[in-house]
């Protein structure tokens, strides 16, 4: 073997020099508009108390996330497989005082917990969920930083428990839930917790994401896949081959298609396919094969006219090769996009500001740098924010050893120190700031109100 031309060529960085050269341009620019501004704290009468009575809560819980930080990152586990992390999240709870309710909406690996002041009416005050994750990767455990998301979550609603009971909240009405969502990598656990009945009576949702920059809104995009198999005839393929229809001919041709489709769609949109199956020895025509395929997309009427092109595109190439063909769509339910509520994300970044952070408005960074999350789904059917947290430097991916790397670090406890806070401002704001929570009804409603996914056609 030439071992001269084994490996594969190095990728150009070009591209992402030049888009990090530009964020960094457009980040110092945003940082010396935020520095200007003047900050106050006067959006309803309580709203200096209750963020200054935050910091102090969250203060005290320091060890409790730095713990949740570390301890989670050295047993990660798997969607649908997070029975330790659950007890260990639970336990942290019960021991502030807060009755947890385990594996609920028949989701098993779930758990909820919840506070209300003593005068709430659920026909007239509102009920804000703070969201966490805990589920990791297969080999690279946490590299995307759940660990950091849960330490967040929980440490928010310890906070904003305490504060709701306290006298600097006094007159603020209305029920805080945590809910830990697991089985997001790779699934949509929000989307079974949904149909379970998760979000209802919910009036909006937060949570955050660990990331290479502070961003108060950022694009994710929906996502959905699809196992696409062909059926031919096999044949010897030297001594019969026009007796044979070839299934691996019609996924060659499907591939092909795929990929010049991708010249018609937008620049943030992705379609991604592999072939698993594609027969067994060369001398047989093979009967079988089978694609595997991700579609992409910031809007959701997009996400389905892509996929209603993907349909044309696996019929086409079957009819080429003369195969039969089955296309099964969303074996798990599909990840919408993220409708980020920019009323809300505002305040995010308020809070954000006042602990040292230029969280980032929408379309600093490009929304062509875009992941796919199930809290697309709970944003389409409440208003929600899913800020980015800095945990590791610019240049470092999410889903990669590196950012596992750095989501055990200081700067991650810091990232999760800091958006606890800021979750639980954000949170006790939209209890006692009803214009805040209005401006988010009324984003939500203009940008289409509830999308189901279950009403989606394929």
């Amino acid at each position: 073997m030439n071992s001269e031309h084994s490996q594969p060529q190095t990728p150009s960085t070009s591209f992402l020099d030049a888009t990090s050269a530009l964020i960094k341009s457009r980040v110092a620019a945003e940082a010396d508009a935020q520095g200007g501004s003047d900050l106050q704290l006067d959006a309803y009468p309580q709203q200096s108390a209750v963020w200054a009575a935050v910091d102090g809560e969250v203060a005290k819980l320091q060890s409790d996330l730095d713990f949740i930080v570390e301890d989670l990152h050295a047993h990660p586990e798997l969607a649908f497989e997070e029975v330790r992390s659950q007890k260990v999240l639970a336990g942290i709870i019960d021991k502030h005082g807060h009755a947890v309710d385990l594996g609920p909406y028949g989701v098993g690996t779930a758990f909820e917990a919840a506070v209300q002041s003593p005068g709430f009416d659920a026909a007239v005050h509102p009920s804000i969920v703070i969201m966490a994750e805990y589920d990791a990767l297969p080999d690279i455990g946490h590299a995307c930083g759940h660990n950091v998301i849960a330490a967040a979550g929980v440490g928010a609603f310890l906070a904003a428990a305490k504060v709701l009971a306290s006298p600097a909240a006094k007159g603020l009405e209305g029920r805080i839930v945590l809910q830990g969502t697991p089985a997001e990598e790779g699934h949509t656990g929000k989307e079974y917790m949904i149909r379970g009945g998760s979000l209802e009576g919910i009036d909006a949702a937060v949570m955050i994401h660990g990331f290479g920059y502070d961003i108060a809104s950022h694009a994710w995009v929906g996502r959905r896949s699809a196992t696409v198999k062909f059926h031919g005839i096999a044949a010897h393929a030297s001594s019969q081959p026009f007796m044979g229809k070839n299934a691996l001919d019609a996924a060659s041709l499907a591939y092909q298609g795929l990929g010049l489709f991708r010249q018609q769609m937008p620049p943030s949109d992705r379609l991604h396919a592999i072939i698993t199956e594609g027969g067994h020895r060369p001398s047989v025509i093979p009967a079988e094969a089978t694609m595997e395929l991700y579609v992409r997309s910031l809007g959701v009427d997009a996400l389905m006219d892509i996929s209603a092109r993907v349909n044309d595109i696996v019929q086409g190439a079957a009819l080429m090769a003369g195969c039969g063909y089955e296309i099964e769509w969303d074996p798990h339910p599909m990840s919408l996009p993220v409708r980020n509520n920019q009323a809300m994300s505002a305040r995010w970044a308020h809070a954000q500001s006042l602990r040292g952070r230029v969280a980032l408005p929408e379309g600093i960074v490009p929304e062509t740098l875009a992941a796919s999350t199930d809290f697309g789904n709970v944003s389409q059917r409440v208003p929600g924010i899913h800020p980015m947290v800095k945990v590791s430097p610019s240049d470092v991916a999410l889903h990669t050893e590196d950012f596992a790397h750095w989501a055990q670090t200081p700067q991650a406890q810091r990232a999760a120190y800091d958006s606890a806070a800021g979750l639980a401002q954000v949170t006790l704001d939209l209890l006692g700031d009803p214009t805040l929570l209005q401006s988010a009804r009324e984003e939500f409603a203009a940008a289409g109100g509830v999308v189901e996914v279950e009403k989606l056609q394929s």
